[in-house]
């Protein structure tokens, strides 16, 4: 099994990219997508083409989720399908 690469070793300007916002407020989720290509070629890259992004407005620590396309599209599933409810109340 391969590992997905870091934000770091994607070698991302994370300030020169496209981010969409849930709101204007800090803890907002901000979500970024990546074509592979714009990306170095890092650990996990072989056969990934496009990365998503994903971080908290205003996390002091600035951290950030990296998903491979299937990751974040089995997160959308999850998400509409209702699996992170509990965790909203």
């Amino acid at each position: 099994m391969t590992r997905k690469p870091t934000v770091e070793e994607l070698g991302l300007d994370l300030d020169g990219q496209m981010w969409q916002r849930s709101g204007d407020r800090d803890g907002g989720i901000e979500i970024a997508f990546v074509p592979a290509a714009a990306a170095a070629a890092g650990p996990g890259s072989a056969g990934c083409t496009e990365w998503v992004l994903m971080r908290v407005a205003g996390d002091p620590d600035s951290r950030i989720l990296v998903y491979d396309r299937h990751e974040w599209e089995c997160f959308l599933d999850g998400a509409r399908g209702g699996e992170f409810d509990d965790g909203a109340s």
